[in-house]
């Protein structure tokens, strides 16, 4: 059977009529969901009240249990995580009864756009910083010809700087206009992939099995110890070669300097990696993460995508027929919070920022229409990975609307019959009590996130302690304006055929 199913990324894609219309069905499905949800919210409020009453007291009821197993799930993670930070992974290695594990080569690609010095050579001193023998380490950093003579020259400067210190450093330039392509991280990890196996590995002759890839974003500084941590994974692994590796972003590079709302938002979505790492079974490649350099060889890197992180685990799954899955490290990396030169301007690349990563949504369609294809992979995991990828997004961008705003439209569309009800007195009693509730989930992450801080610089006073804590109460707002209205905004936009390009986070430090 042909797997051109694998490089699909649009309907257009499909010569086939037939398919076309059905994978645009898909396209369709997720902003259906979420904008049907919200519709039926609106219309059964004002024809049956007491229904849709009912159901919004069963959901909040349903989401303050969910809280309390995710939250447990958060703190579990936390204490590994914590673990694993003070485990000599270096020393584990040594001790492992396998030859040459020093034979095990890192190959790490920083793609970068026009970031500065200030933001790179502080990703390239943490990897100097390894305690992981230097020589089994290849940098990559890939820049973008569409970037311009300026960023040639921060790459330039550099590889003057720290061209030594690693077994080899290459700079790579990705030709703009390729047709195809989606100009983004993703085309430009591919391109450098390729440059890295024709300049390095080839004519090393280092062997595939002994590479592990990770693609970092630019400002991304791993621990000390992480690729020790994560060569002890791969060699302890059951079927190493078809695992991806990940660790837990952790924004922390500019936590003091960043606004209430977007260190609430990053941290928000740390612990939600945290809580995943507690659920391999549900654990998709996120943002920075490393895998087997064979999967670029027998898969190939998509370069037609906006959501290159998930594409290419499920590109894989489907590949090996479902024989593939997320190994989590419960190791951190520090990665920087969306901060811009101003507080309007930060809020808006925020917002940007979560309308590019709710673009994943466009893996439902591709996932479900490759499920149809791949008649290999059992029909229980393929339901079970189709109900998890559409609730998730459809929670993404729904529950925050329905927990918060409406509980109140049957009050205000419900009509005098109604609001004369016992039921439309206890609504907002009801729902209140159980959100307040739901607030030791909060409680949880206040505590973790300040946990997790790094020292406060000198230039901070104490109260900025208290506003680590009491950014917290900003949760709701966020929640909406940051979480669904941007997931539902990405829905729309794949139910009209507007397709989202990548765009570049804006990286500043102050």
């Amino acid at each position: 059977m042909s797997n051109d199913y694998l490089n699909l990324s649009r309907a257009q894609d499909l010569k086939n009529l037939k398919e076309r219309i059905l994978y645009r069905c898909f396209e369709v499905l997720p902003g259906t969901l979420s904008l049907g949800t919200l519709g039926a919210a609106f219309l059964l409020s004002w024809l049956a009240p007491a229904t849709i009453a009912i159901f919004i007291i069963i959901f909040d009821l349903y989401w303050l249990l969910r809280i309390f197993y995710l939250s447990l799930h958060q703190i579990a993670s936390f204490k590994q995580m914590k673990k694993n930070l003070k485990t000599d992974w270096l020393e584990k290695l040594k001790r492992l009864q396998i030859e040459n594990w020093n034979n095990i080569y890192h190959l790490i690609i920083l793609p970068m756009y026009r970031e500065g010095v200030e933001i790179i050579k502080p990703t390239l001193e943490s990897l100097a910083a390894a305690d992981y023998p230097k020589n089994n380490l290849l940098v990559v950093l890939a820049t973008e010809e569409r970037a311009g003579e300026e960023a040639q020259k921060v790459a330039k400067e550099i590889e003057k700087e720290f061209s030594k210190k690693f077994f080899k450093f290459l700079v790579t330039i990705h030709p703009q206009n390729i047709p195809g392509e989606v100009a983004g991280k993703g085309s430009n990890q591919a391109w450098a992939i390729n440059q890295a196996k024709e300049k390095i590995i080839s004519p090393f002759k280092i062997p595939s099995e002994n590479i592990i890839v990770s693609g970092f974003d630019i400002d991304t500084r791993p621990g000390p110890q992480y690729f020790a941590c994560l060569t002890w994974h791969y060699l302890t692994a059951k079927s190493p070669q078809r695992a991806s590796y990940q660790p837990i972003p952790v924004y922390n590079n500019n936590i003091w300097q960043a606004p209430a709302f977007s260190r609430v938002i990053s941290t928000s979505g740390t612990f939600w990696q945290m809580m995943q790492q507690e659920r391999p079974e549900q654990l998709v490649t996120y943002s920075a993460h490393s895998m087997p350099f064979k999967i670029f060889e027998e898969v190939g890197y998509p370069s037609n995508v906006v959501a290159d992180d998930s594409h290419i685990f499920w590109k894989s799954y489907l590949a090996y027929d479902g024989d593939y899955r997320v190994s989590p490290l419960h190791y951190p990396i520090s990665m920087d919070a969306v901060m811009a030169k101003n507080l309007w301007k930060t809020a808006v690349n925020q917002y940007k920022q979560q309308r590019r990563w709710a673009w994943g949504c466009t893996e439902i369609p591709y996932l479900l229409f490759g499920f149809l294809k791949n008649k290999k992979i059992p029909l229980r995991e393929k339901f079970r990975h189709a109900f998890n990828i559409l609730e998730g997004f459809w929670s993404w961008a729904t529950c925050a609307l329905v927990i918060f705003f409406l509980g109140w439209l049957p009050l205000i569309l419900g009509g005098e019959r109604f609001n004369v009800t016992l039921l439309s007195y206890n609504l907002p009693r009801i729902t209140s009590n159980l959100m307040t509730i739901a607030m030791i989930g909060m409680m949880v992450s206040a505590i973790i996130s300040f946990l997790l801080l790094p020292p406060r610089p000198k230039n901070y006073s104490k109260l900025r302690n208290l506003s680590m804590v009491l950014q917290w109460l900003l949760l709701p707002i966020t929640l909406v304006i940051f979480g669904s209205l941007p997931a539902l905004d990405a829905q729309i936009r794949l139910i009209l055929g507007k397709r989202l390009g990548f765009w570049v986070t804006e990286k500043v430090r102050k």
